[in-house]
């Protein structure tokens, strides 16, 4: 009766726990994924095309180490190595501020220097700071299939405190410029997803087509919030329509199974929202295109929202619709001819060598004025009445890059400042020889009406042991990008509807920096002849070959066989019928048989040889005594 009793207990005990579960748990923030696609025609007959993918996880002493959506690799990274924020970029191309922009949202948070970027922010004492630093570049390695280790070494990182746009003494930045990006780095990036590149927007993620583009950047942002872990994961790529140009103004018409040879056939069923968005700037008349068709251009798919920005207009799209019957594949086709142009930073930045020569040189920054110039608004303007432009300069020199600080020169509008006028603050952290690399961070303080600067400063090229040379030592050593950023300037869409719901432009609504980065420069140094030390291997090995060969041969032969031998070949050079008479004659006589020629001649060889052997051991241990002492250092 009473084990009768326990099988009815039992399973009603364990559905009474599990409703309390759910009942408590309910209240607790749940895992979130969402998926975005922004697609934006650009000025130069271009698509960009930015892939959004937001993954929101609770507290981790909500649902401890397991996650449902989160991915654990990342999760693991931030509780073992106390990571409060950090960013890790591949990006491959130049981002061209002129024609994609400058100071929009898109561009001030996606445009990457060329290479690997990554920069962190921890949670620990500042004394465990380095340590935590080269932890995870050694996991970051591993898990992106990338040479993020690199970043390990003291000459490779800096610790900027203010120039980098985020004031904090636990903060690390390091840059890997010759890094190549390729499918092993996109490949890890994309199992980080729930539905990776099988499902959803992800799976127009084609690897031709991503790495056809004039600039592709992969990039991973993780934060901690209130809520718990936000990482957002971004692709921007810049592509060209495979379009036929027919000799007319007109932009070329596009769809994106031609731009990335697949259809979206539905979304992730993992994820909260699955949107695309197209976003046109540069129209005649916005208030007008909220049809399907429309006197400039043709969509294919209605949109199922539209929303008006002070400057563009943004369609949305649903694909939760869309299935294996019936494909989203959005396409745009031009009417008439649009010309427009991006926004722009207020200055526009460019760096260069000068000097020539294996010695010395320079690096210069020029900031010219653009046409965003013209439309600073009131709030540049200083305590003083005078209109005012603040920029921040944020650069890495390597140790080879002996860089002297007290040259530093100002040129504002081709005249030299040397007044703190311009320059109000600066910081610098000189280089150690292989120990590690200098910084400078330099914030000035611009007219607005001003038309270019130039910054200079010189250094001297240092040498490097033979063991410290790339394979490529003939290709120059790179100088990572320069961040420009301006304090007073933000970029963000204004939009006047509510927009909680959508992460992507939720994201873009808040305000981020302007910043841009220069190109990366190529500083060729003084390349030893590699081959030198081929040739000194190979002489070297040949002379004691020589030596020890002979001395060996002459310590082992056997001088007594060698007579043998020749009395025996000898012997039987001789002549069968004086041989004979010999033998004859040797028998009447009753003398033994003898061979009176043999003799003198054995004995000649003998000697000869051992003369030449003497003569080959003196010459040999001559060769390695006189190289011996000339080698030698005195």
């Amino acid at each position: 009766m009473a084990r009768t009793v326990l099988t009815w207990w039992i399973p009603l005990l364990i559905l009474q726990s599990f409703l309390l579960a759910i009942a408590f748990g309910s209240n607790e923030v749940e895992e979130e994924f969402s998926e975005s696609l922004l697609l934006k025609p650009l000025p130069d007959r271009k698509v960009l095309a930015h892939f959004h993918f937001e993954n929101r996880a609770p507290p981790s002493n909500s649902h401890g180490r397991h996650h449902h959506l989160f991915p654990k690799a990342i999760s693991q990274l931030v509780q073992k190595f106390r990571v409060k924020e950090m960013e890790l970029s591949f990006t491959q191309g130049p981002w061209n501020h002129e024609h994609w922009g400058g100071s929009d949202t898109l561009s001030s948070m996606n445009a990457k220097p060329v290479g690997v970027e990554l920069w962190a922010v921890f949670d620990v004492p500042r004394s465990e700071v380095d340590t935590s630093w080269k932890n995870l570049t050694h996991a970051l390695s591993g898990l992106f299939c990338a040479s993020i280790n690199f970043l390990e070494s003291s000459t490779s990182y800096a610790a900027p405190t203010w120039g980098f746009g985020r004031s904090s003494d636990k903060l690390r930045y390091g840059s890997l410029p010759r890094e190549a990006v390729c499918t092993e780095n996109l490949t890890p990036w994309l199992k980080l997803l729930p539905c990776r590149d099988k499902d959803g927007i992800s799976a127009l993620m084609n690897r031709p087509s991503v790495y056809r583009g004039f600039y592709h950047s992969q990039r991973l942002h993780l934060s901690m919030i209130d809520s718990g872990m936000l990482l957002e994961q971004s692709l921007t790529v810049v592509l060209q329509p495979d379009t036929v140009y027919d000799g007319k103004d007109l932009q070329p018409s596009w769809s994106l199974s031609s731009l990335f040879g697949r259809k979206v056939v539905g979304k992730c069923v993992l994820a909260k929202s699955s949107n695309v968005y197209l976003q046109m700037e540069g129209l005649a008349h916005p208030e007008a295109h909220t049809l399907l068709k429309n006197e400039e251009f043709e969509l294919s798919i209605k949109p199922d929202r539209t929303l008006r920005e002070t400057s563009s207009v943004l369609f949305i799209f649903d694909i939760d619709k869309s299935s294996d019957s019936e494909p989203f594949d959005l396409s745009l086709t031009w009417k008439l001819p649009s010309k427009w142009s991006c926004q722009q930073a207020p200055l526009h930045a460019s760096r260069f060598l000068m000097g020539s020569g294996n010695e010395r040189g320079a690096i210069a920054i020029l900031l010219k004025a653009t046409e965003s110039q013209d439309k600073l608004s009131g709030k540049d303007i200083t305590n003083g009445g005078r209109c005012r432009i603040k920029a921040n300069v944020f650069q890495i020199f390597p140790w080879y890059v002996k860089v002297y600080y007290h040259t530093l020169q100002i040129f504002v509008d081709q005249q030299q400042n040397t007044s703190s006028e311009v320059l109000k603050k600066i910081n610098v952290s000189p280089s150690a020889d292989k120990m590690s690399s200098g910084m400078m961070e330099m914030m000035l303080e611009l007219p607005c009406e001003v038309k270019s600067v130039a910054i200079s400063i010189e250094y001297d090229k240092g040498f490097l042991h033979i063991d410290e040379y790339p394979p490529d030592a003939n290709q120059g050593f790179d100088i990572p990008s320069a961040l420009i950023s301006f304090p007073d300037h933000h970029a963000s869409l204004d939009f006047k509807e509510e927009l909680s719901t959508l992460p992507l432009l939720s994201k873009f609504k808040d305000k981020s920096l302007v910043r841009s980065y220069t190109e990366v420069l190529l500083v060729p140094l003084t390349t030893p002849d590699f081959s030198m030390p081929y040739n000194v291997i190979t002489i070297t090995c040949t002379v004691f070959a020589l030596y020890f060969g002979s001395l060996l041969n002459a310590l082992r032969r056997r001088i007594g066989e060698e007579e043998r031998f020749l009395k025996s070949k000898a012997g039987k050079k001789t002549g069968g019928l004086k041989q004979l008479l010999s033998r004859f004659t040797a028998k009447i006589r009753g003398r033994p048989v003898e061979s009176p020629s043999s003799e003198p001649t054995a004995a000649a060889q003998s000697s000869v040889l051992s003369s030449k052997l003497l003569f080959k051991i003196i010459l040999v241990a001559g060769v390695a005594a006189a190289w011996q002492y000339f080698s030698t250092d005195k």
